[in-house]
């Protein structure tokens, strides 16, 4: 009676297979519960990303928050040192590091967005506007790019081909010919960051019609047109061979002629 009484007490034990479900179960919400927070987090702190060409103005506003106590600008740039411009409740305005282009569009208190004017190469980098009120922190972030338009020349190549280049430092131009060229435009890149895309005209025919070179880039759509002949140094080259060739043959012939003739002499004295 003792013996069953004390086996009615004993506990069931808990089954391997039970356990590993269990397991498993739990290793499920708690991947999605990270795979949830990865994505809230991503989301909240994806980066804008802005444009602006070169010697023009950038603005990268802030978060629209009600009664905000203080508002900073942190920018990290690609080359050069970091700078910051902050304004706390109060009117009071902090600046660290930063030039004179950088500033407030206008008055941090009712507008917090950040103008870049004659924007420069050396502004490429991250903006990040941090808001704070009671509610907690905001952020936005952005990466700046900065435009250059490409410099475009078309010109004539000593065997009158007309030859098409468009310089620019990213993205790189794209040429087109019209008509249409059986050349491949050559990309040539520079110690310096630029990228030179040249392209010579080359078609069997061009049914009268001038080269039409079409540069495409970010910041450009132009088109030019030349007409091409063979060059004066060209036709001086070809002239001076012909010339050349014709003085060679009649002193060939002369001295010819001449054997022939004392040949005749020698046999009618």
């Amino acid at each position: 009676m003792g013996m069953s009484q004390q086996a009615g007490h004993c506990k069931k034990p808990v089954s391997p297979m039970n356990t590993r479900a269990a397991l498993e179960v739990v290793r499920n919400i708690a991947w999605t519960i990270v795979l949830l927070t990865s994505t809230a987090v991503t989301g909240a702190s994806g980066i804008n990303r802005v444009f602006a060409n070169l010697g023009d103005s950038a603005v990268m506003t802030c978060p629209n928050v009600t009664k905000l106590t203080m508002v900073t600008w942190k920018i990290s740039p690609k080359t050069g040192g970091w700078c910051s411009l902050a304004h706390l409740k109060g009117h009071r305005k902090e600046r660290t590091n930063c030039s004179d282009r950088i500033n407030w569009r206008s008055r941090p208190e009712w507008d917090q967005a950040l103008e870049i004017r004659q924007v420069g190469m050396a502004d490429e980098g991250n903006y990040t506007c941090e808001v704070v009120n009671f509610d907690g922190n905001f952020h936005h972030h952005y990466h700046l790019t900065v435009l250059v338009s490409p410099r475009m020349a078309l010109y004539c190549d000593d065997h009158g081909n007309p030859v098409c280049e468009a310089e620019t430092v990213k993205p790189a131009a794209e040429i087109w010919w019209v008509p249409e060229s059986n050349s491949t435009p050559r990309a040539d890149s520079h110690d310096n960051g630029t990228v030179t895309v040249v392209s010579r005209f080359t078609a069997h025919s061009t049914s009268g019609e001038n080269p039409t070179c079409i540069v495409s880039h970010a910041t450009l759509n132009e088109t030019k047109s030349i007409a091409c002949f063979p060059s004066h140094r060209h036709l001086i080259r070809h002239t001076a061979i012909f010339v050349g060739f014709l003085i060679i043959v009649t002193f060939v012939a002369a001295i010819y002629y001449s054997k022939l003739h004392g040949y005749r002499k020698k046999r009618n004295p």
